[in-house]
């Protein structure tokens, strides 16, 4: 029989400042060598539950708990005594570094433990190559990609030999194929060291790329399912909780599919597709084609824009395009193809090496920040870039301040944009209380109330519940509607595919696509060069031997978006 490693019997936990319990009864066994995921709604208590496990709940996050919890058969005394037995890699890998080299980063753990050099040195190099980053070690760890920094921060917390490995969002900064590459990593490792591996997650179907145990939905501090994957994708919990199902289980339920455990949708290659084929071919035939935006005059024109922030070291080469006022355009490719820097030369924050930038006909190439923030708003990836006041009110009112509004006006946008937002219930609350995925939403907000022609988004949804994404991308198509273009750099395929018509792909610093969302993920040319994922929607039409895959993915994606606005 399997051995316990973490178990919670009728535990709760409430924070020093929360009048309620975040945990309640939470009664959990997670065995030796299993691997879990664990996936709720912002503020169910998963990220609770995961902070339990890893010690910060209670010895840093303090509060009041009753009932129990062992790890590995005792019970916690202090947060360095259980970093021995639980890893934990962050959501954010650079809040975790604290070496200067890869190397550096890998021994700390080692070092504080006064581990002799030679034992140190044999480590790092078992550790490093496990992670297959042996060929990095003498490399700064702030110039590696997103990918590279999350496997440098696995191997920080394997050194120490733990038995618990704790994955905090991995995927929410990385692309596609490097979130592939990672779901598939963390499964190797598994199987080599045979490590109990805990995952907290929102993108649940990049997750179940790879096999694993349980699946555990948390809703409200409690536990509303423990389950196989299989068995949950058969039943309706995941919508009951506004979590997003699998795209093609998804579409095999609005076809009227009957899922059952037996069809085994929890990957798509073992789905009995055969099983709902006819019902998903009638329903295509069924649903309207959706029809395209009449254009617009151009608002934004970039002209053979090159730059690097280095002499004679290129980042952008070359780059030209036009979008249209009221266009919603997806900017996709791997981490480090350049997408950044091109909203940054947009907004001014650098200036082009050559190349023109024209907002409708006038060149703002040479115009300040101050002057290009009137027209063009900028959401930063990593909000705490972006955030200057203490206190929620203030930073989203702070750019109306500056501007010297009129504090009636101030208090009615800061409001509107807090409630679309998600943050009405926490204006009064400082920013030092929130989550990543809280802190993203405010500086969306303190864009928002600007009401910019332009609004350039970075990850808007990078760390967000599907119910604050939905809520977040629909306020940003209400602003679309009424002639706000928005422009989205994202490695979220879904939403790409389902808010943006049009994508701009970019490749080690080149465009080397502009097409539709539908047509750019069914090139598998430009999926391979850019790190993008085809969509599991394409994988199911052809399945299911449907003679017109793209038409497939717009309709699904128009059906989709009515019955979510619909609530239905």
């Amino acid at each position: 029989m399997k051995k316990p490693v973490i178990q919670f019997k009728n535990y709760s936990f409430q924070y020093r400042s929360q009048t309620a319990a975040t945990l309640q009864e939470i009664n959990l066994t997670i065995y030796e060598g299993e691997k879990v995921l664990i996936v709720g709604p912002s503020g169910s208590g998963k990220s609770t539950l995961g902070h339990c496990i890893n010690g910060l709940v209670p010895f840093s996050y303090k509060g009041n708990v009753t009932g129990s919890l062992q790890i590995v058969g005792e019970n916690p005394k202090d947060i360095f005594s259980l970093s021995k037995k639980v890893g934990t890699v962050l959501q954010d890998p650079d809040g975790q570094f604290i070496g200067l080299t890869v190397a550096e980063d890998i021994a700390f753990a080692l070092e504080n433990d006064c581990t002799p050099q030679t034992q140190m040195f044999d480590k790092v190099a078992e550790v490093s190559k496990l992670v297959e980053m042996e060929n990095y070690l003498d490399a700064s760890t702030h110039q590696l990609s997103g990918g590279q920094k999350q496997r440098v921060s696995l191997a920080g917390v394997m050194v120490d030999d733990v038995e618990i490995l704790l994955f905090d969002e991995p995927l929410a900064n990385l692309d596609p194929a490097t979130g592939k590459y990672a779901i598939e990593l963390i499964d190797q490792i598994q199987q080599k060291t045979n490590k109990t591996v805990v995952m907290i997650e929102h993108r649940l179907e990049d997750v179940l790329h790879r096999p694993v145990d349980r699946i555990i939905v948390m809703d409200d501090g409690r536990i509303v399912s423990d389950t196989t994957p299989d068995e949950l994708l058969a039943s309706p919990i995941l919508e009951q909780c506004s979590i997003r199902e699998p795209l093609y289980v998804k579409a095999a339920k609005y076809a009227g599919c009957i899922m059952t455990p037996d069809m085994q949708p929890a990957h798509l290659d073992t789905f009995q597709v055969d099983a709902c084929k006819a019902k998903l071919v009638d329903w295509f035939a069924k649903v309207d084609r959706p029809q395209p935006k009449a254009k617009t005059e151009t608002i934004l024109t970039l002209t053979e824009i090159n730059f690097g922030y280095t002499p004679g070291r290129q980042t952008i080469h070359d780059v030209s395009f036009s979008i249209e006022k009221g266009e919603m355009v997806s900017i996709v490719g791997k981490n480090g193809a350049g997408k950044s820097t091109l909203s940054k030369l947009i907004c001014g924050f650098e200036k082009p090496n050559s190349g023109k930038i024209y907002f409708r006909a006038d060149d703002i190439s040479d115009d300040t920040i101050k002057e290009r923030a009137t027209r063009i708003g900028m959401v930063l990836q990593n909000p705490n870039q972006m955030i200057s006041k203490q206190m929620i009110y203030d930073e989203v009112a702070f750019g109306l301040v500056i501007r010297s509004f009129p504090e009636a006006e101030i208090k009615k946008r800061v409001l509107a944009a807090l409630k679309i937002c998600g943050l009405s219930p926490f204006r009064n609350w400082p920013i030092s209380a929130l989550s990543f995925g809280q802190k993203k939403r405010v500086t969306i907000a303190s864009i928002l109330v600007l009401e910019p022609e332009i609004i350039i988004l970075d990850e808007p949804t990078a760390g967000q519940d599907f119910r604050h994404y939905t809520d977040i991308m629909e306020f940003l198509v209400e602003l679309n509607r009424q002639g706000v273009t928005i422009i989205m750099i994202t490695h979220d395929m879904h939403l790409m595919l389902e808010y943006t018509p049009r994508a701009i792909v970019m490749a080690d610093g080149r465009k080397i696509a502009d097409d539709s969302a539908v047509d750019v993920l069914a090139d598998s040319r430009i999926v391979e060069a850019a790190n993008l994922k085809e969509t599991s929607l394409y994988e199911l039409a052809l399945r299911a031997e449907m003679e017109e895959p793209t038409q497939f993915i717009e309709r699904f994606i128009a059906y989709d978006q009515g019955v979510r606005k619909n609530g239905s």
